[in-house]
């Protein structure tokens, strides 16, 4: 008897911090769909506390979910892609990852 191993879909969660609550509530939705799912590591807004070399850190770490990933969702209520966002849309389509949009964009 063989035991069959699913292949769980890997997905990164993209946007706005501010966005905790949404960023949430699709987490444990995608998840309870069957996928995994990864997040920012915190939502806590520390950019001003923050030196620059653990900001450049927390975006390679950011950068290697997306590479582990199948495809990136990205968070923008209200249609909002903040700076940050937008780059990790462009490095997810420079590696030809799905992309989905909690918000249709116009």
């Amino acid at each position: 008897m063989s035991i069959v191993k699913k292949k769980y879909n890997i997905i990164t969660l993209c946007g706005s911090i501010k966005f905790k609550t949404e960023f949430m509530k699709v987490q444990e939705k995608l998840t309870l769909e069957g996928n995994i799912v990864f997040t920012p590591n915190f939502f806590n807004n520390l950019k001003d506390e923050m030196n620059i070399e653990t900001k450049n850190m927390l975006d390679k770490m950011h950068r290697q979910k997306i590479d582990m990933s199948n495809e990136i969702y990205v968070i923008n209520v209200g249609g909002y892609i903040g700076e940050s966002t937008k780059s990790e849309i462009e490095y997810a389509e420079a590696k030809r990852k799905k992309i989905t949009y909690l918000e249709n964009i116009k």
